[in-house]
């Protein structure tokens, strides 16, 4: 039976979500004015969850996953969570958490931890999930969940209707009892899995495949969450088809490095070369190691996670490889490639070459000449462009 005092902690929480969820920042990642830190989506997601709890009965444990800003974790907290778990795959994502809750819930930050996804939700009754943009990603998030969640959990994976399929339902069905659909509201919608099953499909990730350009072989073994995955992207191809001359380089620094294809074909070609590789994303991290092992060239390529390139002083480098994402999540924006852009220009030595891909249409020359220096177009076909270009002095 709901008490009086339920019912008034539960507007009380209400209350808070009405003040957080705008205050929310998405910095250090690209902020513009139709960008936002919270959606309909990750509102549909507390509030399906708070439903399914019972007025006054917010969950005192939360797992959460793949949140972008902290709508969901610093959500969570709000409507009176005294134990979130977060992982996200994106250390951009996790800066932009840990800077809101700093900034707008600094009483509750012992509440709230961040964990790889295979310990996330060990043990967990109740998942919040911001639906990704894969169906392979999904897949691997939603076994992790089953593998170690409590027996009757429930996870409640919400988005914009426009980027869902039926195929999702699928997917979270060969690994729970049952899914259930929400219905719409405000264009986005939840979908409720419940009940891990006994038994769980054969995973296909990590994915090996074995690639060759210009000679050269080379092997990649990616996670789900890494672009491409194991995949030799067609604007990837394009560039180390094109790859000049790097032998007066000594290393090479490849930002937004994916599976590692750009720093482990250079590698090959280059014996005295050394790569410096970083992404935002933990699985693309991992799969550049991985990549590096089994290419043996584990000596030569370090990776690590970064938000572009904030660990490296000014003017230290003399060859920046990359190609660019041009989505945030969902949104279609230029706005993430500039920002690696200007990171990697403030990172060139002055006279030093920032090879770049990109999809032709975008035309990113006048910028790359603007913002990095004079730029020459190494290779065009019909859906990509490669271009160099030097560090002004």
């Amino acid at each position: 039976m709901n008490t009086a005092a339920d019912s008034h902690d539960a507007d009380e929480g209400a209350s808070a979500l009405q003040v957080l969820l705008p205050a929310l920042r998405r910095w250090p990642d690209v902020e513009a004015p139709n960008l936002f830190a919270a959606d309909a989506s990750d509102r549909l997601i507390l509030d399906s969850c708070a439903a399914a709890s019972g007025t006054g009965s917010w969950p005192a444990s939360i797992t959460v996953i793949g949140d972008h800003y902290g709508a969901l974790a610093l959500g969570s907290l709000a409507l009176g969570s005294t134990s979130v778990r977060v992982h996200t795959d994106s250390l951009t994502a996790r800066r932009a958490i840990e800077a809101n809750l700093a900034r707008l819930m600094p009483e509750t930050a012992e509440r709230l931890d961040f964990f790889p996804l295979q310990q996330v939700a060990a043990q967990a009754s109740v998942v919040l999930l911001a639906l990704p943009r894969g169906l392979d990603v999904l897949g691997e998030q939603a076994a992790a969940v089953a593998a170690v969640a409590a027996p009757g959990a429930r996870l409640f994976a919400g988005g914009r209707i426009k980027h869902m399929s039926r195929s999702m339902n699928e997917v979270l069905a060969a690994h729970f009892e049952r899914v259930d659909v929400s219905h719409a509201r405000q264009k986005s919608r939840v979908l409720t899995a419940s009940s891990p099953r006994a038994e769980q499909p054969a995973s296909s990730f990590p994915a090996t495949a074995t690639h060759q350009v210009r000679g050269t072989s080379f092997t990649l073994h990616a996670g789900a969450g890494t672009f491409g995955n194991a995949r030799l992207d067609p604007g990837t191809r394009l560039l180390l088809e094109n790859l000049p001359d790097l032998s007066e380089h000594s290393t090479l620094v490849d930002l937004a490095c994916g599976n590692g294809s750009i720093g482990i074909f250079a590698a090959l070609r280059n014996p005295q070369l050394r790569v410096d590789a970083s992404d935002h994303s933990a699985s693309a991290v991992a799969s550049t190691l991985a990549a590096a092992q089994r290419n043996q060239l584990a000596g030569r390529i370090t990776a690590v996670q970064d938000d572009a390139l904030s660990r490296l002083p000014d003017a230290s480098a003399t060859l920046i490889t990359l190609n660019p994402p041009f989505h945030i999540g969902n949104t279609v924006t230029a706005d993430i490639a500039f920002k690696l852009i200007d990171d990697a220009a403030r990172v060139l030595a002055p006279g030093g070459t920032l090879l770049c891909v990109f999809n032709s249409h975008l035309r990113y020359r006048s910028e790359l000449v603007r913002r990095v220096g004079p730029t020459r177009q190494l290779a065009r076909d019909k859906t990509f462009t490669v271009t160099a270009s030097t560090r002004a002095h």
